[in-house]
């Protein structure tokens, strides 16, 4: 196994797809392909024997669909980051992914490049959405907001936040990373990190996704 690289577990039903992805993502030098799944209970196998950093995960899948299997996976503790592979015919699973723990939902014909990013953002321990993504998880949670109305409101913060809070909480729900806010606000990425917990401390998220569906409820975006 490389050392220092990032450890891919790929779980998808379509081998070829799965295979053909594999290879491209094992010529990136900080990046390796550890393992393949072809379904959900396979992959928590797999997950628990290679221990993986991150795990690339279908949603659409026999034996166990991806939603579960990330459910179950989170729900065992395991390390690794879960990217849910999704097509915009998906959006369901999108949002039952949510809840589930995934920290990456990403479009199955996502760029190479963006794939590739996403995967070490995920590393990182940062979580993500595309912002085609963002803006239908965005778009549902209010509609479901508005039918339910007897579901428990987001609370008042305590304190709130601060201008640039604000600006990073926004760029945030566009889809953007800690280095495209960097770049967009002219600040060091220690600084943004610094920002970003901040805003999931005052609103009481555990992640970017969470942060920007409390702050879409308390009219922040």
């Amino acid at each position: 196994m490389g050392e220092g690289k990032i450890r891919i577990l790929m779980v998808d039903d379509q081998s070829l797809l799965r295979r053909g992805l594999a290879g491209l993502l094992n010529r990136n030098p900080d990046m390796e392909v550890v393992g393949e799944a072809d379904n959900g209970e396979q992959a928590l196998r797999m997950a628990a024997e290679l221990d993986p950093d991150v795990i690339l995960m279908d949603v659409r899948m026999p034996v166990m669909d991806g939603v579960t299997a990330t459910r179950e996976l989170v729900r065992r503790g395991a390390r690794g980051g879960i990217i849910v592979l999704t097509t915009f015919d998906d959006d369901e699973y999108i949002f039952e992914g949510l809840a589930a723990g995934a920290r990456g939902y990403l479009l199955k014909d996502a760029e190479y490049e963006e794939l590739s990013q996403a995967i070490r953002t995920v590393a990182r321990g940062e979580a993500l959405l595309q912002p085609q993504i963002t803006s239908r998880v965005l778009k549902e949670f209010g509609r479901l907001a508005g039918l339910a109305g007897n579901r428990p409101k987001a609370q008042p913060l305590a304190e709130p936040l601060t201008e640039r809070e604000l600006e990073v909480l926004r760029l945030m729900a566009s889809g953007a990373t800690n280095q495209d806010i960097a770049e967009k606000l002219y600040i060091g990425l220690g600084t943004v990190k610094h920002h970003v917990r901040a805003v999931f401390a005052k609103l009481g998220a555990r992640d970017r996704v969470q942060a920007v569906l409390i702050a879409q409820e308390l009219n922040l975006v």
